[in-house]
């Protein structure tokens, strides 16, 4: 038995099918994974992303801290209230122990990281904070409801407080703001996961699961983690496990723009590894792979180029519901002839080799094909 968020009656109350995801008993869908994926893209839907870690940073060395503990440099986040700013948390060799973002909420900082890496993230966050005059405190507390599609803030607004909507309108593209909800601190930020416009709703856990109910009522769908995984993989986004991971750096697995490498004199865990990975030569790059043909790519699966005995792999791969076809994202080795949108490669199925083509990592974004 996993750990449950507290709408985990709720899934069942509404047919959800429940499994384990990273140690806690999240709903894979409610009946159909590919008519949630078609709602979101078409009007909008709903997700229970309560099992990711929320941890707030206070302290007179927050900043200091966060910049020698994220790749990305905080101090972006300077005088802009309520920005977020995505992150990998790099151990010494530059692998990632986790993705993240980051809020500034002032004189501190809002951290939501993933469910499945809690406990190790957790255990390195306070490791690092020994040498820092902060304190972190898990926010169990609170709930966490991704709201996401074309019509998900229009709903969303009608059922929030006059002050909460009138946040909402302001709210920029990854931006976070709290707002007095029911007589409590909510916290949106528009933000999420799917290639669509939405919200990423903090609130407290006695609080979700009226919420959760009152946006079914208004229309929004229920989506589980297949619906999830199907559109971030159009949206052409990283999960943690598969894209990158403690032995993959950012620079092979597309997150190069997350690495603040000014100023010069901020050091950060990692640096020295990067700095040496770039030096040398980058090795592998992420890209994006199309199949036009029936077949899905799955992740695992070999990639065949020409000209190189190495071979690349599939990270993830699916069929897309957008677009009617199944699409990847794809490590490949840099070679001479480096793999390019427009280029072809090969991926081994079933002990056939299947040409695919080699497009931008990123296959739909607002429900509208990139590729």
């Amino acid at each position: 038995m996993g750990n449950k968020t507290a709408l985990y009656d709720i899934h069942q109350s509404m047919g959800g099918k429940i499994v384990d995801f990273g140690g806690w008993d999240m709903p894979l869908h409610y009946g159909s994974q590919i008519d949630e994926h078609h709602k979101v893209r078409q009007h909008a839907g709903m997700f229970d992303v309560s099992h990711m870690t929320v941890v707030d940073v206070t302290g007179s060395d927050a900043k200091a801290y966060l910049q020698y503990l994220l790749a990305n440099d905080v101090a972006k986040l300077d005088n802009l209230v309520g920005k977020a700013l995505y992150s990998g948390m790099l151990n010494e060799q530059g692998g990632v122990i986790d993705d993240l973002i980051v809020y500034n909420m002032g004189d501190w900082y809002r951290v939501v990281v993933n469910c499945s890496t809690r406990e190790k993230d957790l255990a390195w966050m306070s490791q690092v904070a020994n040498n820092y005059q902060v304190k972190l405190q898990e926010r169990a507390d609170l709930a966490m409801i991704a709201v996401q599609g074309p019509q998900a803030i229009a709903i969303t607004k009608t059922l929030v407080s006059a002050e909460a909507a009138t946040l909402i309108d302001n709210l920029q593209v990854f931006q976070g703001l709290a707002s007095t909800q029911q007589g409590s601190d909510w916290f949106f930020g528009r933000t999420g996961y799917t290639g669509e416009d939405g919200l990423e709703i903090m609130l407290p856990n006695e609080q979700a699961g009226t919420f959760w109910q009152a946006l079914a009522a208004a229309g929004v769908a229920p989506c589980g983690l297949g619906a999830r995984d199907t559109l971030r993989l159009e949206a052409g986004m990283n999960l943690y496990g598969h894209e990158m991971d403690e032995n993959i750096s950012p620079l092979a697995a597309n997150m190069g723009w997350t690495i603040a490498w000014q100023p010069e004199a901020r050091n950060f865990i990692g640096r020295a590894a990067l700095t040496a990975e770039k030096s040398a030569g980058q090795r592998h790059k992420l890209v994006g792979l199309v199949l036009r043909e029936r077949g899905v790519l799955r992740a695992e699966q070999l990639v065949h180029i020409a000209n190189s005995d190495e071979r690349g792999v599939i990270t993830s791969g699916t069929f897309s519901p957008s677009l009617g076809y199944s699409i990847a994202l794809a490590r490949v080795p840099v070679t001479q002839v480096p793999l390019t949108p427009g280029a072809q490669c090969q991926v081994e199925m079933r002990g056939k080799l299947v040409t695919v083509d080699v497009v931008a990592p990123g296959f739909v974004r607002q429900g509208k094909a990139l590729v």
